[in-house]
């Protein structure tokens, strides 16, 4: 199985950024980095009314691709909210050596098999996130390093430090 880590954290601490930056990372080293993001608001649609795939699937489809020259897209209209992370994350296995998941807090948080690199704006937000999470391999935000030092937890820069965070990252991916 691919090996998978999420990224978890509030609104606007830095887990897109964060994972912005493991990509660059891990790309630059060789791997094959798929990224999955949790969009909570109700209604979302990827697909955009109109549209001839929002049309198909108007009529009935149940999986739309889009093709074009540079990329596929793959729609499918199902109900999401009893898939589990494992389910989820299937759909990406086949060209990735690692997957990144960028929230679904209720589906990882305590999945012991799932490293977490959670993104934190306050020392007090580290602190619960250490007792909300497990594992948590990382902490990541824009705050100096210097402020975590006494956390226990390794706290990363993401501006400054994501070679050395991607390098954790291939730890837990036994390549380091």
């Amino acid at each position: 199985m691919v090996k998978v880590i999420a990224v978890l954290g509030s609104k606007n601490s830095g887990k897109t950024a964060t994972i912005e930056a493991l990509i660059k990372e891990l790309t630059s080293r060789g791997y094959k980095v798929a990224a999955v993001k949790h969009i909570p608001e109700k209604g979302f649609t990827i697909d955009t009314a109109g549209k001839d795939t929002w049309r198909f699937a108007e009529a009935g489809a149940e999986t739309i691709l889009a093709v074009s020259e540079q990329e596929i897209a793959i729609i499918r209209k199902m109900n999401t909210s009893k898939l589990t992370i494992r389910e989820i994350v299937q759909n990406c296995e086949n060209n990735a050596s690692i997957i990144l998941v960028e929230g679904f807090r209720s589906l990882v948080g305590h999945d012991e098999q799932i490293p977490k690199i959670v993104a934190v704006k306050s020392k007090p937000e580290a602190t619960f996130a250490l007792e909300a999470y497990t594992p948590v391999i990382a902490l990541t935000g824009k705050l100096p390093s210097r402020n975590f030092i006494e956390v226990g937890t390794p706290y990363f820069n993401i501006e400054k430090d994501a070679g050395k965070l991607a390098d954790l990252v291939e730890k837990h991916l036994g390549r380091r």
